[in-house]
């Protein structure tokens, strides 16, 4: 394991959740969509950004192995919804919209593939969420 941290959340939607070593502190507002006040602070918010950081550094990673050279303005858009399964509950889509304007759209799409192969939250959810990947 090369990193762990840890988070506590209190009052689930409407509440704050917080990393342990307070490093990391987001107030929670339910979107009005789920019946909410809406405003910043959620927890799909919080996996989009995370998700979008995360890829950029997975296509750095294959970068730094032999792949095309990620440029300083190639950028990472994650696109995140819930809404009800038909097996009941919720669920998640996941979109990730991959800009490599310095890149030839060959070179882009097959960056972003093996991107989506080593990254942790591509791994994490592999299976149960299906992302929806473009090379724009």
């Amino acid at each position: 394991m090369y990193y762990r941290t840890s988070a506590r959340a209190v009052g689930g939607r409407n509440g704050r959740t917080a990393t342990l070593d307070g490093s990391l502190d987001v107030k929670l507002n339910r979107p009005k969509e789920l019946g909410g006040v809406g405003g910043e602070g959620n927890p799909e918010q919080l996996f989009a950004a995370g998700y979008a950081a995360c890829f950029v550094s997975a296509m750095q990673f294959v970068a730094s192995r032999g792949g095309p050279k990620v440029q300083e303005d190639a950028s990472v858009t994650a696109t995140v919804g819930i809404g009800p399964r038909s097996e009941g509950g919720f669920g998640l889509t996941v979109a990730l919209a991959v800009s490599l304007p310095r890149l030839d759209r060959a070179e882009a799409k097959t960056l972003v593939a093996k991107a989506h192969e080593v990254c942790p939250n591509s791994n994490a959810i592999r299976n149960s969420i299906d992302v929806d990947l473009s090379a724009i």
